[in-house]
């Protein structure tokens, strides 16, 4: 495991009275001092297995942490986490370095309840859990996404944008926070099927039957790109890996089959984080796990109490959504673009159910 931690100082420029008050009164007025004030606020956070800059959410949940610092003038502290054995040391280290808040990053912290018996042992210290729950915890906040929202509109996109009408989906672990893409793009490509009369195949993920393709991780890509090869073998055009940082051996198989394939990114527009990949990639589905970090942090260093109510990222408040299409915004049509549009729209209003299968 590997823990930093790191203090920011306060810069500012030190001005010399004058001698005399007929020279201070000639004299010009001081420059303004437009350095970030520091606060006495401690914010740290604990990776899952995957490293800092993955790519994916736990960069994403990272960038939260160093943009409160240099916006905020809040102190902060990190740990990286090798493997889950680290969770629990990783998390202690935080709590010995006197942090005000430590985020745990990941759905995997609730492996062998580590985060709930950390939780109740320590029970001064404030724990925000990103793709996490409250098991009745004093001190534990839930952040948490409807992935299943954006994904549906990354489903309906994909099968429209699809010559093929053949999508694939695969996944790190079978665990909810996972299965939430899934399930979400599965119904909102059979959602376009419905809508256009237009037989879709969604290889990779049945959520009837709770079966599909998963690496068993985030880290090897081996059996990421044999997946992403044999989606491709039957016929997709289209596949969203939901595996952290594994999207790249998706696009190495897509660009040694030669396919005109695509790709869509997951967590972060990795258009532009990963940008030599932006020309197989048609959009992202973002989980914005930085802004949600910033503002517990905004939050919490200005004096307001700490609660576990969760923070819950949704279209409507702008917490998930698709990225921008960039290399493939003149492929999209603005007929399926207005479409998008409107499946937003109801499913903010809640007549449209991404969670449900729909049926002609």
């Amino acid at each position: 495991m590997n823990i930093m931690t790191r203090k920011r100082g306060l810069s500012g420029l030190a001005l010399v009275g004058a001698a005399s008050l007929l020279l201070a009164a000639c004299a010009a007025a001081p420059e303004e001092d437009t350095a970030t004030p520091e606060t006495d606020f401690l914010a740290c956070a604990v990776s899952d297995e995957g490293s800092w800059n993955d790519k994916s959410f736990n960069e994403a949940a990272y960038e939260g942490l160093t943009l409160a610092e240099s916006d905020l003038g809040v102190s902060i502290a990190d740990a990286e986490s090798a493997s889950e054995e680290d969770f629990e040391p990783n998390l202690t280290q935080m709590v010995e370095e006197g942090c005000d808040v430590t985020f745990a990053v990941g759905f995997n912290f609730s492996i062998n309840d580590v985060i709930f018996t950390f939780a109740d042992a320590n029970p001064d210290s404030n724990i925000v859990w990103i793709d996490g729950w409250n098991q009745g915890q004093t001190n534990l906040k839930p952040i948490a996404y409807s992935m299943n929202q954006s994904s549906f509109l990354a489903g309906y996109l994909a099968a429209a944008y699809s010559t093929s009408k053949v999508v694939g989906t695969y996944g790190g672990l079978q665990i909810d926070a996972v299965t939430d893409f899934m399930t979400g793009f599965y119904n909102g490509a059979k959602y376009y099927e419905v809508q256009t009369g237009t037989p879709v195949t969604v290889v990779g993920w049945d959520p009837a039957a709770a079966t599909g393709d998963f690496v068993g991780g985030f880290s090897d890509t081996g059996i990421a790109k044999t997946i992403s090869q044999g989606q491709l073998a039957a016929g997709a055009d289209v596949i969203f890996p939901v595996a952290g940082g594994l999207f790249t051996a998706t696009a190495e198989a897509i660009r040694e089959g030669g396919t005109a394939a695509v790709l869509l990114g997951v967590d972060k527009d990795i258009a532009v984080t990963q940008p030599d990949l932006a020309d197989i990639t048609l959009t992202s589905v973002e989980k914005r796990m930085t802004q949600a970090v910033y503002d517990v942090i905004e939050a919490l260093s200005s004096g307001e109490e700490f609660t576990t109510d969760a923070y819950v990222g949704t279209l409507e408040n702008d917490g998930t959504a698709l990225s921008d299409f960039g290399a493939f915004d003149s492929k999209v049509s603005d007929d399926i673009k207005a479409a998008l549009e409107e499946i937003k729209a109801g499913i903010i209003d809640g007549s449209i159910d991404p969670l449900v299968t729909p049926t002609a």
